[in-house]
């Protein structure tokens, strides 16, 4: 249990740190990043107004019913594509990408390479 807490406080310090330089603009938004055990979930943030402008997960609907498991490299595919869908409708093409303190690999790179496929640009 206390290596758990740990290795959250060290995600938790290392997200705060990158946040510092990382800013989301009505022009370029944030597209933040968070996974858990069983799902994945991304948003696009303005941080100028405090917004956000849409967002995805594994929860959705449409996504549920093609992946039945959340927590894989699959449904995370189908997550960055999707927000890039959602992006592409509310006239946004390109993000700056906020990985939650994750390292680039697994989930997060599948969802970040999908969004790129689906011509988001970071």
């Amino acid at each position: 249990m206390n290596l758990n807490r740990e290795k959250w406080r060290k995600r938790e310090r290392r997200h705060k740190r990158v946040r510092q330089r990382i800013i989301g603009t009505a022009e370029r938004p944030r597209l933040s990043v968070y996974k858990s055990l069983k799902n994945v979930y991304c948003q696009l943030i303005d941080d100028m107004a405090g917004k956000t402008l849409a967002s995805s997960s594994t929860l959705q609907k449409d996504i549920r019913e093609k992946v039945r498991y959340g927590g894989n490299r699959a449904s995370a595919e189908l997550v960055g594509q999707k927000i890039a869908e959602e992006a592409r409708k509310i006239g946004i093409q390109k993000v700056v990408f906020d990985r939650g303190g994750y390292k680039f690999h697994g989930r997060i790179k599948a969802l970040a390479e999908s969004a790129r496929k689906n011509n988001l640009v970071f």
